[in-house]
């Protein structure tokens, strides 16, 4: 099976699957508890030291969840803004953390701002730079977005924002593994990811880093005199041994620096266009590793399995996965095939070859249906 499918779920190194194997066979064989005795130090401390290192964070300053998400309305959620503050959030902004600032704001009363974007697809920073003040009190921006390929430049926007009183949320659930993620040069007061894509862990382990001045702002409720409190935020937390496995493969990570990815993803784009029919879903002037596509007039999910067929796995989107973003293609469901660290060359070939026929199959079964639909109509008349 040809895996082009690591945004959705990386495939795990043979040291992590180990790992993996080892500690649900103790936990299974002597019970919880030993299992914590034998990885405690491992799973309560060494791993949080390995993921600063990741994410050039300051010591002590991450925590783990069961998944990007998770930690964000964990976090997020908490804040105690006023009827004058204003969220800004953008058209990339998945439908999880759009749910979670809808209750912010309902909760709080403050308002949601949509950051417009430019023609080419995209963040219109000089509309930011324009309407930037001290009444926006949290910018949430994904690094790169659940949906599309796009790299947003989120260093960029925290150079804008240093100066003022915002808090700054990024989303590297996509990003990290595939793409440079750098706290200290992002500037940002929360980064969330998930551990299963390109940094290849097992499911349902994330994280966030949690910068000092989001400590603060959690501590002070949401009242007219804003009087402090201690804000307790009550989250799943991940398994004993999937925080072991993450832990490997934030070893195999560092030992293994993410390579660059950019030739694969554009021989990926190449493929993807030299199918008829078919067109490509890439805003922006940066793309990362991830290519979404469509053909306007075939299922997705029919696409799909036709390709999981002949060997090759995508993942499907929907688009109620970013429901603010309405550039072409957008209120359709598509694909989005994304490169890993073992694609080869001969896999992007027969992907385009397993595409092309994939879709030329699909649309003789149409004309076919299309044909039989007329003679009944035909005969009924």
């Amino acid at each position: 099976m040809i895996h082009l499918n690591t945004a959705g779920q990386g495939r795990m190194p043979a040291s992590v699957r180990t790992v993996l194997t080892e500690c649900v066979r103790v936990e299974d064989r002597f019970g919880p508890h030993e299992l914590e005795e034998r990885v405690g130090d491992l799973v309560h401390g060494e791993v949080h030291h390995r993921l600063e290192r990741l994410l050039n964070t300051p010591d002590g300053h991450t925590e783990l969840f069961t998944g990007g998400a998770a930690a964000y309305e964990a976090l997020v959620s908490g804040l105690a803004l006023g009827r004058g503050d204003r969220i800004w959030t953008t058209p990339y902004e998945s439908a999880a953390h759009l749910a979670t600032l809808r209750s912010l704001r309902d909760r709080t009363r403050c308002r949601i701002e949509v950051v417009p974007l430019r023609p080419d697809g995209d963040l219109d920073l000089a509309w930011m730079g324009a309407h930037l003040d001290d009444t926006v009190a949290l910018v949430s921006v994904p690094h790169v977005p659940a949906s599309r390929g796009i790299v947003n430049p989120v260093e960029e926007i925290g150079r804008l924002l240093a100066p003022h009183r915002c808090l700054y949320a990024v989303d590297a659930a996509y990003a990290l593994g595939q793409v440079p993620v750098d706290v200290a040069r992002i500037g940002c007061d929360l980064l969330t990811g998930d551990g299963w894509r390109f940094l290849r862990g097992p499911r349902a382990v994330g994280f966030a880093y949690v910068a000092p001045a989001l400590r603060d702002a959690l501590t002070w409720a949401d009242a007219g005199d804003r009087a402090p409190r201690a804000t307790t935020v009550v989250s799943p937390v991940p398994t004993t041994a999937a925080v072991a496995a993450f832990a490997s493969a934030l070893v195999h990570r560092a030992e293994r620096p993410a390579p660059s990815y950019d030739e694969r993803a554009q021989a990926l784009r190449t493929a993807v266009a030299s199918v008829a029919g078919v067109e490509l879903l890439t805003p922006g002037r940066h793309q990362s590793a991830m290519v979404a596509f469509h053909h306007p007039e075939l299922s997705a999910a029919l696409i799909r399995c036709g390709l999981a067929e002949r060997g090759v796995a995508v993942r499907k989107t929907v688009a109620d996965e970013t429901p603010l973003l309405s550039l072409p293609g957008a209120a359709t469901t598509a694909l989005c095939a994304s490169v890993g660290e073992s694609t080869t060359p001969a896999d992007i070939a027969e992907f385009a070859r397993a595409l092309a026929s994939t879709v030329t199959e699909l649309r003789r079964r149409t004309a076919v249906t299309h044909t039989r639909t007329a003679r009944i109509a035909l005969v009924g008349s």
